[in-house]
């Protein structure tokens, strides 16, 4: 009927035509274009279709001029190479003018810096060597800041921060007071929406556009997104919203056949997650279709409904026919399908760019462009993980400089301590969402493949996985990071702890994770878990505690338990002095802590890795006349309620510590204290120290523990300027100096009495010692009425994290 209507002469006949019987898609340069009459767009794709039955506009093979010989690594300065173009562009707009030669040129500059510099700092190294091209091609053809440019994650997104005035702070990247290591909307307008957590691009995108609309304006919105962080379902959510409300948009697919993120560090050359792999591993190419296809839908409006869902139909095919079968599933989405573009010819990647830009169309349109991960720097293209994160390096020879550890990492005690457990049962079953190198998971893996089960970029989708294979009897350990077991959150609450399901929930990177800064803290998990109904929470004080709490979850088969554990190494602790022997622990008692140290004065309370600094903090409290009690807590829920009681009827001053957010392990202490009156005389006072309440930023661990208030480093003399800031207060007043029961002065007299000098200068003395040290002491003097005040600052960080902590 759609025929009859339209013509056999017609396009739209053409393909009804040609569609009616399925074939297999057929090359381009076979499929003529016939004569239309709608215009420029028809013209510009019979041009377009003539050029490429021509067989195209030829670029020199890209390996020629983009690869990095070590000959030309080698001949570097020590100061970095020679990048003469690239050192005449500070913003996008200095190479608006750049010829394909030069923009080719621009790209071999950018891999010489990235690779220069990141070999001095660390980062994500083989997603941003891949998008060379396209980030260039994007900045040549759309005008930033006032087009955004969404980068997915961020991995990618380093050519980005160069070409936009930040390449002389490249040097300080990750670092503290340094460039982020993700895009961030505080450091530059060309950052137009912060990203650490993958899948979200589209969404920020879609946002922007219809705030655009709203506006009455007409910039454009530009999503990249990773072939890996599009496996992730808020992805294909945001792309069924978009494709509904057919709003312009453009969504550019990085497929590098790698995934985005870091799922090969076994050094097997295993597939990529998921069936989509394989859906765009078939798309064919198709420069001119989409022209066309937009072309007849205005026709087709101008025609009965009837009509125009016929030929509707009729198109579908006809996309079927010339793209491939594979780019149906972004049209039955609502997005016109581009591609594939080949992600390092710049002469394509600029002409399609140009091409989406000038047309006048509606709907939201997707660029499917494949690029290599880790191109142009053979070291990253043989590595089976391409470099994607990476310590310091030798750029010659792209050898990781990596210092010998005291300890194993916790990660790998983790996974150690589950392959133990799974050597007994085999019941057990490992399940990660794309994290294989960063949890451990691969270790499992290599043992246990067919028990292993690497989801994808779909934290939802574990959470419920796992607790199907709970219902089935199996033993499932969830392992994510703190911060990304977020994204699962209501599948933790309604599909595992309302049923009361044995899920085991292995949270690493609880607390500050150091250079990856505020996208990827574990701050929350303490109090998210810990609110919830039958769920057991517990985090270990050490390796040879994570090593027992992985046996006692394995154990659990009653209720959902989770355990956190931290970025970076144990303590080095003697595992056999622990009762371990091939990492194999011994069930712990549910809810049981530990006294880790006795003492008389002040009881802290730790939670965690914290226990440690506790430890430390207390034998420099007993070194300034202080007796410390050191609670390991083990268990924030339940809580081991009678060893509280046991603190809080011996000592006057109880402090919890921990490396978490408010709401966490301090507010279920303190409401068993409150709930059991152990407040209500006054005999006990309480305080607690956590992380401020606000993000902190990238930087070494150290710093961010120091930033917190939660270091036990010895901090040096204070200046004379900030001794000005300890001033002596009043003499306490008599009234105030009081006995408890059983007869022990108050700490300002016992630290008196046992040092002889005046409590306000043995308090100067302990205010110098120690960051945890000076916050228990704060504490303290606000406790008991100390004549000492510190002197808060805004201009003295410091300062105010202590004062957010204690």
């Amino acid at each position: 009927m759609a025929q009859a209507l339209l013509g056999s002469g017609s396009l739209l006949g053409h393909l009804a035509v040609r569609s009616v019987i399925p074939q297999r898609p057929v090359p381009l340069h076979s499929v003529p274009i016939q004569p239309c009459r709608l215009g420029r767009r028809c013209s510009n794709v019979t041009a377009a279709a003539s050029d490429l039955q021509q067989g195209g506009r030829q670029e020199t093979g890209p390996m020629d001029w983009d690869k990095l010989s070590s000959d030309d690594i080698d001949a570097w300065e020590p100061t970095g190479p020679s990048t003469p173009l690239l050192d005449t562009v500070s913003f996008p707009v200095h190479m608006k003018n750049f010829s394909t030669p030069q923009l080719r040129q621009l790209c071999l500059e950018i891999r010489k810096d990235l690779i220069h510099t990141v070999s001095q700092t660390g980062g994500h190294l083989g997603a941003s060597l891949g998008v060379v091209e396209l980030t260039v091609a994007l900045h040549k053809v759309f005008n930033c800041p006032e087009d955004k440019i969404i980068f997915d994650v961020g991995h990618q997104a380093y050519p980005h921060k160069i070409l936009t005035n930040r390449r002389d702070r490249m040097t300080t990247i990750r670092q503290s007071g340094g460039l982020s290591g993700f895009t961030n909307r505080a450091e530059s307008e060309y950052d137009p929406f912060g990203a650490g957590h993958s899948s979200t691009s589209v969404s920020a995108a879609l946002g922007m556009a219809v705030g655009r609309d709203f506006k009455k304006r007409n910039n454009h919105c530009i999503a990249v997104i990773g072939d890996g962080a599009i496996t992730g379902g808020m992805a294909y959510e945001a792309m069924n919203h978009a494709g509904f409300m057919d709003t312009n948009m453009i969504v550019i697919l990085n497929d590098n056949q790698q995934v985005s993120l870091p799922t090969q560090y076994n050094g097997q050359k295993q597939d990529p997650v998921g069936a989509l792999s394989g859906t765009l591993a078939r798309l064919q190419a198709n420069r001119f279709a989409r022209e066309l296809r937009e072309g007849v839908k205005g026709v087709t409006k101008l025609l009965p409904t009837s009509v125009q869902e016929a030929t509707s139909k009729i198109d579908e095919y006809a996309r079927g026919m010339i793209s491939g079968s594979g780019s149906t599933l972004f049209e039955e989405l609502g997005l016109y399908y581009i591609g594939p573009v080949d992600g390092h010819n710049m002469q394509d990647l600029v002409d399609v760019l140009q091409d989406v830009k000038a047309t006048k169309t509606t709907g939201p349109v997707l660029i499917h462009v494949i690029t290599d991960k880790g191109r142009g720097y053979d070291p990253a293209l043989s590595a089976s993980d391409r470099m994607h994160g990476v310590g310091k390096f030798d750029a010659l020879t792209g050898k990781q400089f990596k210092g010998t550890a005291k300890a194993p990492s916790y990660t790998n005690v983790f996974a150690d301590a589950l392959l133990a457990e799974a050597d007994r049962d085999s019941r057990i079953i490992g399940i990660h969402a794309a994290m294989g190198g960063g949890t451990g998971m691969n270790r499992f893996s290599t043992r246990y493949p067919e028990r292993t089960f690497d989801v994808g970029i779909a934290e939802q989708h574990a959470v419920t996985f796992a607790a199907g294979l709970a219902c089935e009897g199996l033993v499932p350990f969830c392992t994510i990071y703190s911060t990304f077991l977020q994204r699962g959150f209501d599948q933790v609450v309604h599909d595992v702890a309302l049923q009361d399901l044995p899920v085991r929930f292995a949270m690493d990177r609880g607390g500050l994770v150091g250079a990856d800064g505020a996208t990827h803290c574990g701050a929350f998990d303490i109090t998210y878990m810990a609110t919830l109904p039958n769920m057991i929470v517990m985090a270990p004080s050490d390796e040879a505690e994570l090593i027992h709490m992985v046996a006692t979850a394995a154990a659990m088969d009653k209720h959902p338990i989770c355990f956190r554990f931290p970025r970076g190494n144990g303590i080095g602790v003697d595992l056999a002095s622990r009762g371990i022997t091939n990492y194999k622990g011994t069930p712990i008692e549910i809810g049981k802590g530990v006294m880790r140290r006795e003492g008389t004065d002040v009881a802290l309370v730790g939670y965690g890795t914290m226990v440690q600094t506790c430890l430390a903090a207390a034998e420099q409290l007993q070194a300034a006349g202080v007796s410390a009690s050191v609670m390991d807590a083990r268990f924030c829920k339940p809580l081991d309620t009678a060893m509280l009681r046991q603190l809080a009827d011996s000592h006057e001053l109880m402090i919890t510590v921990e490396e978490g957010s408010i709401g966490g392990f301090a507010a279920h202490v303190l409401n068993y204290l409150t709930k059991e009156g152990l407040l209500d005389t006054g005999a006990l006072k309480f305080r607690s120290m956590m992380l401020p309440d606000r993000f902190i930023e990238h930087g070494s661990q150290a710093d961010q523990l120091e930033e917190a208030g939660l270091s036990a480093n010895p901090s040096p003399p204070p200046s004379a300027a900030s001794c000005s800031a300890l001033k002596i207060g009043e003499q306490r007043p008599e009234g105030n100096r009081r006995a408890n029961k059983r007869g022990r002065l108050n700490l300002a007299g016992v630290a008196s009495e046992r040092r002889g000098v005046p409590g306000d200068l043995r308090l100067n003395v302990l205010l110098r010692s120690c960051d945890m040290g000076r916050n228990v002491l704060t504490a303290l003097q606000k406790t008991l009425n100390f004549g000492i005040r510190v002197s808060q600052s805004v201009h003295n960080p410091t300062a105010v994290a202590q004062d957010a902590c204690v």
